[in-house]
């Protein structure tokens, strides 16, 4: 490690700017950013601060007079971007009287490099390459802000505010250090990171003993987390943090391989999903899991294909997590569904064509056999079913019965954003056959108007769906 990262107070003295243009603005940009007042010599005279409210243009000294005398006394450092020669004789000057000096692109006339920054207001990553390769240093920070909480920064904000109380309450360093592990990795630190600041503050100023808080074995928390369709890119953010973070997760057979293994190395891992002749341990049985792992302490995901709240039984779960005083979260994924539309490019709604939507379930004939269809004959209306394959003779049964048109156009694709995907597209009379043909699922079939917008009804032979369409206006 040739450069030694540190962290420059900027509100003791000034910054020294020195350069014109567009360089000399984004040091500008960083510097104000970072709360800096700022001596500017601008090389050309021109002192732009375009966008810039008033409060922070006050920060921005626009400094008159040759740089190579301006007096040095009381500044942090010195900064030199798009000053062309004079970079190189500030340089050896501030040198001279040991000032932080850097010149933008000449790591041989500077004793600092600035690296790449993640910005999380009271949290500050640095991420350097000893000015070699910022590019990679650009790669580095976009996967760390990837990863890291939005609002990090407001949870090491509330901490520090009660910094001093709890200091004065707790003096024995190590459980003070308890204290604040607990916090942060319990409800309070997932109230403030969840923007619910106002209920963090309450809880941490109701707690009745804050030393039997820190020795107490720790409540654990649950974060329902939608997998997705399959894709691990498909992921969100928030919920690769929940994965990252967990000690145990429990997951659905539906969860693909690729997104299960984005959880941590550590974590124990638990299968309690059902497929169809699979009935699994049972819904009871899951929700007992949860509240043991929370109770013991652990940081628990409960990993759901596609998303928690559509047809996943997240609603029980958290019902039977708040009945047991047990702390969790959701976090939205996309529903096989929405997948399923964006890679067949099925547009869902269409204006004048397709006005609405409903989704439904139906793996068993049974489920479909008690489906109202008569309420889903509308031509305006895409229809969604999840798990519909076994079923798929009944809800063409179903809905012919109900007096949709049999020529009406038809979608299933199965294991949709995985690599093995599949769809088959026809009309509605042969959506048997249709289904037999991708072999396993899970699959979702798209019942309406929209299928024929899609990119495997393009593909498809255009002779014969022209045949079929004659037909049907006949």
């Amino acid at each position: 490690m040739r450069f030694l990262p540190v962290f420059l107070d900027l509100h003791v003295g000034p910054i020294i700017l020195v350069g014109q243009g567009e360089a000399a603005q984004a040091k500008l940009r960083l510097l104000l950013s970072a709360g800096a007042h700022v001596r500017w010599y601008a090389t050309d005279g021109r002192y732009d601060v375009t966008g810039l409210d008033a409060n922070t243009s006050a920060r921005v000294e626009r400094a008159e007079g040759d740089p190579l005398t301006a007096d040095l006394s009381n500044v942090i450092a010195v900064l030199c971007a798009g000053a062309g020669d004079i970079g190189q004789v500030m340089a050896a000057r501030a040198r001279a009287v040991g000032i932080p000096v850097n010149v933008m692109d000449e790591a041989a006339h500077s004793t600092f490099i600035f690296p790449a920054i993640v910005d999380r207001g009271d949290v500050v990553v640095a991420v350097g390459t000893g000015g070699t390769s910022p590019v990679v240093a650009r790669r580095v920070r976009e996967r760390i802000e990837a990863v890291l909480p939005a609002r990090i920064g407001d949870l090491a904000g509330f901490i520090g505010r009660w910094r001093d109380t709890i200091k004065q309450r707790l003096p024995d360093i190590s459980l003070r250090r308890k204290f604040w592990e607990r916090v942060i990795d319990g409800a309070i630190g997932a109230d403030v990171l969840a923007g619910r600041v106002d209920s963090a503050e309450r809880a941490l100023k109701n707690l009745p003993n804050h030393a039997a808080f820190a020795e107490a074995d720790g409540q654990g928390f649950v974060t329902l987390v939608g997998a997705g369709p399959g894709d691990p890119d498909l992921l969100t953010v928030k919920g690769l943090r929940a994965l990252q973070d967990a000690d145990v997760v429990f997951y659905d057979d539906l969860v693909s391989p690729e997104v299960l293994d984005r959880a941590r190395r550590d974590a124990t891992r638990v299968s309690v999903g059902r497929r169809i002749g699979k009935p699994g341990i049972g819904q009871d049985a899951v929700n007992r899991l949860l509240i043991e792992a929370a109770r013991a302490g652990q940081r628990v995901v409960r990993l759901k294909g596609g998303d928690p709240f559509v047809f996943g039984r997240g609603g029980e779960e958290i019902a039977a997590l708040r009945e047991a005083n047990v702390a969790y979260a959701v976090i939205p994924g996309i529903t096989a569904g929405l997948g399923a539309a964006a890679e067949w490019e099925v547009p869902l709604t269409f204006r004048k064509k397709a006005l609405r939507i409903t989704f439904l379930t139906a793996h068993k004939a049974e489920d479909a056999g008690n489906v109202d269809w008569s309420a889903l004959t509308d031509t305006k209306m895409t229809v969604v079913v999840y798990m519909g394959i076994t079923a798929a003779a009944t809800i063409r049964e179903g809905l012919l019965a109900a007096g949709r048109s049999p020529q009406t156009p038809v979608g299933v694709f199965a294991r949709v954003t995985r690599p093995d995907a599949k769809s088959v597209v026809g009309v509605l009379n042969d959506l048997p056959d249709l289904a037999k043909q991708v072999e396993t699922g899970p699959a979702i079939l798209i019942i309406g108007d929209v299928v024929a917008h899609s990119a495997p009804w393009r593909n498809a032979n255009p002779e014969k769906i022209l045949s079929q369409l004659l037909m049907a206006a006949e």
